[in-house]
Parts: structure tokens; C-alpha cells; sequence
């Protein structure tokens, strides 16, 4: 299971509504296991650096990952996922996501966008473990801290 706080939820809909027709990405911080419970504390988008297409593919700021992980080093919080959107696809990992899945101890955070009158509208957050080396994904639960 995955714990956010609401306000932190609302950032992850709001970079990815902004950011429709393209996918938005950043960086979830908090502490736990995903094959017990991971509390979000904190989040951070970054710009999406991907040069194949951001309709379909994000690549986080590098820079931004390694200056976190340095100002994290030693504490009690640590980088435990990302966060995307799917611009008019669902919010489940899509085969390039499963393929990118380097990392099988992070959670994966996706929000579907649709289009609305007033450009992207989230409909749905899903939160995932990754099982790349299976090609496949397991969905988990979310819940607020609120």
C-alpha cells in the first residue's frame, strides 16, 4: 500500500493536467517497503527530459535525481518512486514503463488524463510495483494519510 497525503495527491493531478498532451514525471520521497506499506512525504516534479516524445514517454531531470539522493544521504527518507501521466491512455504501466523499470524497489505512481474543454483532465491515480524482469506489474493500493 502506498499513504499520500492528500495535498501531495493533488500536486501529482495538477503537474499532470498542466502538462497535457504530454506525460509530466517527478520523484516520490518518503520511507517503507512496497511489499508492506510506503508513506509518501513528500514530492517533486521535475521537467520532463525525454527526447523520444513526451505524448508517450517521460525521462526525470538526472540532475535533480542525484541532488536529492545527496541532500537525502543519511536520513530517514529516501527516493521510494516516480510519478507520470498517461495523456489519454489508462493508468497502468504501459509496455515502454515495464521496460524502464530499472529499479524493482520503487513504486510507480500513474494518472490517467483525458481530454476536457479546458485541455487535460485527470480521471484516474493508480499506484504500481514493477516486475521487469516478468514484464509485468502488480497494482496497489492507495491511501491517504489525511
Amino acid at each position: 500500500m502506498i499513504l499520500i497525503p492528500s495535498p501531495l495527491l493533488a500536486h501529482i493531478v495538477n503537474d499532470a493536467e498542466q502538462a497535457y498532451p504530454e506525460e509530466c514525471c517527478g520523484l516520490l520521497i518518503g520511507e517503507g517497503d512496497p511489499a508492506a506499506t510506503v508513506a509518501i512525504t513528500r514530492v517533486v516534479s521535475s521537467p520532463n527530459l525525454t527526447s523520444s516524445g513526451k505524448v508517450d514517454s517521460f525521462e526525470v531531470d538526472p540532475k535533480l535525481r542525484f541532488d536529492l539522493m545527496r541532500e537525502l544521504e543519511g536520513g530517514a527518507h529516501r527516493i521510494v518512486g516516480h510519478y507520470h501521466s498517461h495523456p489519454d491512455h489508462p493508468a497502468r504501466p504501459s509496455r515502454r514503463d515495464i521496460e524502464m523499470a530499472w529499479e524493482p524497489e520503487m513504486v510507480w505512481l500513474i494518472t490517467s488524463v483525458i481530454a476536457s474543454v479546458t485541455g487535460g483532465k485527470a480521471i484516474r491515480t493508480t499506484a504500481h510495483v514493477i516486475d521487469r524482469d516478468r514484464g509485468r506489474s502488480r497494482e496497489i493500493d492507495i491511501g491517504s494519510t489525511d
